[in-house]
């Protein structure tokens, strides 16, 4: 049924892109097409085994900040040559997609990406993007993407004030703009009085063995008004242990993480713990 709602999510949300409100230079164009040649026999028994797959062949990519802060009104920014975390997870799940349903064209590949990306799928203006991240996943779970299975692990219900974009205003351009720097009040408004299930830092050891390769962790903060401050993949590796597979800013270039999942979250001072999104 999830994949029904997100095949119908794509016809009815994608479909209304047109040129003008997508970036792709003819640089992406091409490695969008070298991108889809080098993926289309990877296809695994498991999803969540394709995913993982398919980002490892962005290893040694690019870390880039701020790919999609381009021109003066929000755009469907095409990019797979340069990728931050939340990106490269974004570009990861659309190719995924197109292997498993056997598209090939840059159009679907478009259409998908922006039904990931923005609220309810389609694009209206910047805050309609999934700035934060425990919206993305809400938002994608409604949408039948992926499913928030933290609560299923034993995370716990946070309520936290989320505003970090709205109180470092200075360090988002669009927001220099009344109209969007209000929107993004009211999204944090509606953020507020949700809350965020956070599996704690101190229990993901014990639950360790119910991740799966291809989840989506989310990696929680103690930052005042912020909900999560990094993302990726998890991908078991041969010493049995779950790694994260991520865009990381530290080495800058997409890696798989030296350290176990938790032994690398232990030297992340903020963190207090992940949210964990399984992909359908």
């Amino acid at each position: 049924m999830r994949n029904l709602i997100l095949v119908t999510a794509i016809f009815l949300w994608g479909i209304q892109i047109n040129a003008q409100d997508m970036v792709c230079s003819a640089q992406d164009k091409a490695a969008f097409e070298r991108r889809m040649e080098e993926i289309k026999a990877l296809a695994q028994p498991s999803y969540g085994d394709t995913l993982a797959t398919i980002g490892k062949t962005f290893l040694g990519t690019p870390y880039v900040a701020q790919t999609l802060e381009v021109g003066e009104k929000e755009s469907l920014v095409i990019n797979l040559q340069g990728l931050d975390c939340t990106t490269f997870v974004e570009n990861v799940l659309t190719l995924g997609y197109l292997l498993s349903r056997g598209e090939a064209s840059l159009d679907a590949f478009a259409r998908i990406l922006e039904t990931i990306r923005y609220k309810d799928g389609k694009l209206k203006g910047y805050p309609s993007r999934l700035h934060y991240f425990s919206e993305w996943i809400a938002n994608n779970d409604k949408k039948g993407i992926v499913k928030d299975i933290t609560q299923e692990l034993g995370g716990n219900p946070i309520m936290k004030d989320i505003n970090f974009m709205s109180s470092h205003r200075d360090l988002y351009p669009f927001l220099s703009d009344d109209n969007n720097y209000l929107k993004i009040k009211a999204s944090e408004r509606y953020l507020n009085g949700r809350p965020i299930y956070v599996l704690a830092k101190d229990k993901i050891a014990s639950k360790e063995h119910l991740l799966k390769t291809g989840d989506i962790i989310a990696l929680a903060t103690s930052i005042e008004g912020l909900d999560v401050t990094h993302t990726g993949f998890a991908i078991r590796m041969p010493d049995g242990r779950i790694h994260l597979l991520h865009a990381s800013s530290a080495n800058e270039k997409v890696e798989v993480s030296r350290l176990p999942l938790t032994d690398y979250l232990n030297a992340i001072r903020h963190n207090t713990g992940i949210m964990v999104a399984r992909p359908l």
